[in-house]
């Protein structure tokens, strides 16, 4: 009885160890999306495998440059992976985990693609083994049969042409009617509005009248001013500005060339112009003032330098041109009729 009872556990200890080792082997599964295809069609095929949480897989990277179809004669692969997807856990129950391996491929010739048993890396502990699954996979790829007898190889049609219907540009006329119409509407509002005021549409279109050397003058004087220049011991500065204005203004007053001329020069050329003495004397003044303190390094006075200012504002005043002097007296008056009605 006793030699009965330990034969009993010696066996139940094999089945259970067996069963242990069953259990912790990973088994492998493959299949196809479909095994029959056209050229150009994409298939995918799936690989799972069921294993301990422990032990860990290695999906296989496919090369098809060896599997060539049958009866090929190129010896580039014909099928591509167009997608390999990441490894998935697809259920996992206790210690066992399933997981999924997916791979898009693409075939571009015709003929039977043998894939071959699918196949997996798995380490457990000291254990490196492969995997493989127990069918092969295999892919048929059909093309698009042709039959010569039926086809007829027919010339180009000709082009078709259409008659041209209003409705197609009715739309696009009625668009620029109105855009024509409007323009014609602005244009004549704007001519009424100049015709009020004794203008016409060509005065729009002429080109601005240029400022006269007085104003442009007077208004580089009080810019001048306003930078108080001596004020800050900038004398060769302020007293070059004068120069300049006053040179700049009698080119365009008089028409000489008093930028590239010495004082000596200008007082000589200012001698056939119409100017009176006094004013002609107090431009040579500040001009012969500045060349001492632009050449000399002279220092006037303050009262020296606000006279030099009055000089030449006066004297652009006294000799701008007379028509722009009674126009501005004409504008005053107007302006003032306008105010007292």
């Amino acid at each position: 009885m006793k030699l009965l009872r330990y034969i009993i556990i010696y066996v139940s200890a094999l089945l259970v160890g067996g069963m242990a080792v069953a259990q912790s082997t990973p088994t492998i599964t493959s299949h196809i999306s479909a095994d029959t295809v056209m050229i150009g069609d994409r298939v995918t095929l799936t690989i799972e495998v069921d294993a301990d949480v422990m032990q860990h897989i290695v999906f296989p990277t496919f090369d098809f440059t060896q599997n060539i179809p049958e009866g090929a004669e190129q010896q580039e692969p014909s099928i591509e992976v167009i997608n390999d997807f990441v490894p998935d856990t697809i259920s996992k129950e206790g210690r066992r985990v399933r997981l999924r391996k997916r791979y898009e491929m693409a075939v571009y010739d015709e003929g039977i693609y043998k894939l071959g048993r699918a196949q997996a890396l798995y380490l457990d502990k000291n254990i490196v083994d492969t995997l493989f699954a127990e069918r092969e996979e295999e892919l048929f790829v059909k093309t698009f049969q042709i039959d010569s007898t039926m086809t007829t190889v027919r010339d180009l049609k000709p082009q078709m042409t259409l008659k041209l219907r209003f409705a197609e540009f009715g739309g696009y006329l009625g668009i620029a009617l109105a855009v024509v119409l409007l323009l014609a509407g602005v244009i004549y509002l704007l001519v009424r509005y100049l015709h009020k005021r004794g203008k016409h549409l060509s005065d729009l279109f002429k080109p601005a009248p240029p400022v006269p050397a007085h104003i442009v003058a007077i208004e580089a004087l009080e810019k001048l001013r306003n930078e108080k220049l001596w004020q800050n011991n900038k004398h060769k500065q302020y007293y070059s500005g004068l120069s300049d204005i006053l040179r700049t203004y009698l080119a365009g007053r008089f028409e000489v060339g008093a930028m590239e001329m010495t004082t000596d020069e200008i007082a000589d050329a200012l001698r056939e112009v119409d100017i009176e003495h006094k004013s002609k004397m107090d431009l040579l003044s500040v001009l012969r003032d500045a060349d001492l303190v632009k050449f000399a390094k002279a220092t006037p006075e303050a009262n020296d330098n606000e006279l030099a200012y009055d000089k030449a504002f006066y004297f652009v005043e006294n000799t701008k041109p007379v028509e722009v002097v009674e126009e501005e007296e004409d504008k005053t008056t107007k302006n003032e009729k306008e105010e007292q009605k």
